[in-house]
C-alpha cells in the first residue's frame, strides 16, 4: 500500500477500516471482481467501492502485485 492510502486508512473509523482491509485481501485473491471498474486514462488502474468509500489500486500482472493507491471517500478519493 502507498502511504497515502495507509494515512487514509488509518483516519477511518475502526468499522470501515475493518470493511476496508476485507476487501484489500479479496483484492489479493481476485486483483479484477466483477464490481471492479478500470479508470479512464491510466492503464491498469481500478477502483473498487466499499460503501461510501473508494479503493484505487494498480494491477502489476507481470510480477503478480496489487497495490492500493488511494483510499478515500467518494467525493474527494478522485482529486
Amino acid at each position: 500500500m502507498s502511504r497515502r492510502a495507509v494515512r487514509s486508512l488509518a483516519d477511518l473509523q475502526r468499522r470501515d477500516q475493518q470493511r476496508m482491509r476485507a476487501a484489500i485481501d479479496l483484492l489479493a485473491e481476485n486483483p479484477r471482481p466483477p464490481n471492479c471498474v478500470a479508470l479512464q486514462g491510466e492503464t491498469g488502474v481500478y477502483r473498487v467501492r466499499v460503501g461510501d468509500y473508494r479503493i484505487v489500486y494498480e494491477v502489476f500482472d507481470r510480477v503478480l502485485v496489487v497495490q492500493v493507491v488511494r483510499i478515500g471517500h467518494r467525493r474527494e478519493v478522485y482529486r
